[in-house]
């Protein structure tokens, strides 16, 4: 194999692992793990080189995400070891077709490198792609649960995490927080209230929830998706 070749192939490699890479850190901001987050942990995941985090306790905190963890690790031992042979084989026969064509060798990685480029650096094209994979995405995970809830982190046996109120539950529609018995009860503290219009407001006693509230709240995760009657959804 040819440098030509073996470029072509290395850059073909990095755009096909990036693009499994984005679909599958989307599935995982969809079981309510942030962004970055989540991409730190399906490349780990999906490489196998077994680097391990505080993180990782949050990857593993519900039984979908455990189910995400095992599909992953599967698909990335079945990708490497498959797609990449593969991979390597139908360049070995192009080379021999192909005696003459380094210019297009070239051109192909070149043009993959560039796509990446493109795609991961420019907001406009990153966020229109992100939009179209969440939209399909969404059609196939999409659960009932008017509330989504996104875990932040995990302190202890707590855990710090927003709500999204596309709904106010029954339970605290219309009731001041100091009557809502979340924290006598479900042990769960509000941190903070972030309105519709931007505005943000620690809470108080009056505080009364309204549609599309975005709450900061800390307790045991599932008093909170319990509490807020949220699931883990992308928001």
């Amino acid at each position: 194999m040819n440098i030509y070749v073996a470029a072509s192939l290395f850059a073909l490699l990095i755009l096909v692992y990036w693009v499994i890479s984005e679909l599958f850190t989307i599935l995982y901001r969809f079981v309510g793990l942030p962004e970055e987050k989540a991409r730190f942990q399906v490349t780990s995941l999906l490489t196998g080189i077994g680097f391990t985090t505080r993180e990782s306790e949050m990857v593993l905190s519900t039984k979908r995400r455990r189910r995400l963890a095992r599909i992953t690790m599967l698909f990335g031992y079945v990708f490497n070891i498959t797609v990449v042979s593969a991979f390597v084989n139908v360049f070995l026969s192009l080379k021999v077709a192909q005696v003459g064509g380094y210019i297009m060798s070239i051109l192909l990685p070149l043009a993959a490198i560039g796509l990446i480029i493109v795609t991961v650096r420019v907001p406009a094209v990153r966020n229109a792609l992100d939009t179209i994979l969440s939209r399909f995405i969404g059609k196939i995970v999409h659960d009932g649960a008017s509330n989504s809830i996104m875990l932040i982190d995990h302190i202890g046996k707590g855990a710090i995490a927003q709500v999204v109120l596309r709904e106010v539950p029954e339970t605290l529609d219309g009731v001041e927080l100091a009557a809502s018995g979340l924290k006598e009860k479900q042990h769960v503290l509000v941190m903070l209230v972030e309105h519709k219009d931007g505005s943000v407001e620690g809470p108080g006693a009056h505080t009364v929830f309204v549609k599309n509230d975005r709450l900061t709240v800390f307790g045991e995760y599932k008093a909170l998706c319990a509490a807020f009657n949220a699931s883990e959804r992308f928001a």
